[in-house]
């Protein structure tokens, strides 16, 4: 057994690892736990990429979290002294009576950000990698990029190893029980004990929380990196990242190649698994329905299949993320189940955890994510 700590992070993926980072900084003992050695290709943090997209069409309140994130980034950076982002703009393209746009459109007006709208003739003019169907509706915004994800981990893990932390790979928590005030955390190797516990462990979060059961749904999605055959257009300079919405509520979205083909997944279609035995292998069947959609709206991308990868979402109902304590065990904080679209907010929550930990309080609105939205049953 373990000395007592201040807290205990369970999970060092995208949100995990931020806290446990952030919490050192702050000068905490604090012990980061991992089934696995992140950065892996297990859970919800891979990809070689992610969005990051200021005109948030899912909801305007988390335009100013965006904007957090941006500069939260840009910090991280400077201190790993590696790139972590890159502004490409963003392109949202969608059908008239879509979500997409017209949610885009409401956020940056929302936060007078700056936008462009374009016909679908226009995109093509100007991106020439895009092929939106006439009467489709386009929103353009600068200052949308890519973040590269697996770097961001490396690097909220290495600096919270600068400041303190004490970092344990392949030793999953089994269980967790409080202890007074604070908690028990029991693991293959031992138990810990702490003032604290973050249970950041994404799809495995349920697992952890057999007493309070949450709505929560794994899904498998799959990404594609497809060889382009006009090159040219999908340097980051002609080709921004864009999402598609195809029909109401469907979803394909991509990136620009930046050396390893263009990537491409569909959004929320994915079938709901286990994370224990999540089927890993891309069928010729799915390949082949994605390879459409690139061929019907970004024709130059379809080529030569490069790579292809399994990721996981964790989804709650309304597709909001968790960020709330346990309301059973005030020392128990739920960092988790980001709906698939969480990870450019990795830096700010973590850093938002933290502040709760240590002074009851976080920087960053976190009302959207309390629990007690969320049915007990």
């Amino acid at each position: 057994m373990s000395k007592t700590l201040d807290v205990i992070v369970a999970g060092l993926g995208a949100f995990g690892s931020a806290a446990v980072y952030h919490l050192a900084r702050r000068g905490c003992a604090v012990l980061g736990l991992d089934r696995f050695t992140p950065p892996h290709t297990n859970g919800s943090h891979h990809g070689r990429t992610r969005i990051i997209r200021e005109a948030y069409f899912e909801h305007p309140g988390y335009v100013p979290m965006v904007q957090q994130a941006f500069r939260s980034w840009r910090e991280l950076e400077r201190e790993a002294g590696e790139p972590l982002l890159q502004r490409t703009g963003g392109l949202m393209v969608g059908v008239p009576d879509g979500l997409l746009v017209p949610g885009a459109r409401k956020s940056a007006r929302a936060h007078n950000l700056p936008y462009e709208e374009l016909s679908a003739a226009d995109l093509r003019r100007r991106f020439p990698a895009l092929h939106p169907a006439d009467g489709m509706q386009v929103l353009f915004e600068p200052r949308a990029g890519i973040l590269f994800p697996e770097t961001c981990v490396r690097a909220h893990l290495e600096g919270a190893l600068k400041a303190g932390a004490d970092l344990h790979f392949e030793e999953p928590v089994t269980r967790w029980e409080p202890d007074g005030e604070g908690v028990r955390v029991h693991t293959p190797r031992g138990s810990h004990t702490a003032g604290s516990l973050v249970l950041a462990a994404g799809a495995w979060l349920a697992r952890l929380l057999p007493d309070f059961p949450l709505p929560l749904e794994v899904e498998r999605q799959v990404v594609y990196w497809f060889e382009p055959i006009t090159r040219a257009d999908f340097t980051p300079e002609r080709c921004p990242i864009f999402i598609i919405e195809h029909a109401r509520e469907r979803y394909v979205y991509g990136f620009p190649d930046l050396g390893e083909g263009v990537k491409i997944a569909l959004h929320h279609e994915g079938e709901v698994t286990d994370p224990e035995c999540v089927n890993r292998e891309v069928g010729a069947e799915e390949t082949a329905s994605t390879r459409e959609l690139v061929q019907r709206f970004v024709p130059g991308a379809a080529g030569t299949l490069r790579d292809a990868s399994v990721c996981l979402y964790t989804n709650t109902p309304d597709g909001h993320f968790i960020v709330d304590f346990h309301p059973d065990c005030p020392q128990v904080l739920l960092a988790s189940s980001c709906s698939g679209h969480g990870f450019k907010f990795a830096g700010i929550l973590g850093e938002a955890a933290a502040g709760l930990l240590t002074e009851k309080r976080a920087r960053t609105d976190l009302s959207m994510f309390r629990v007690s939205r969320l049915s007990r049953s």
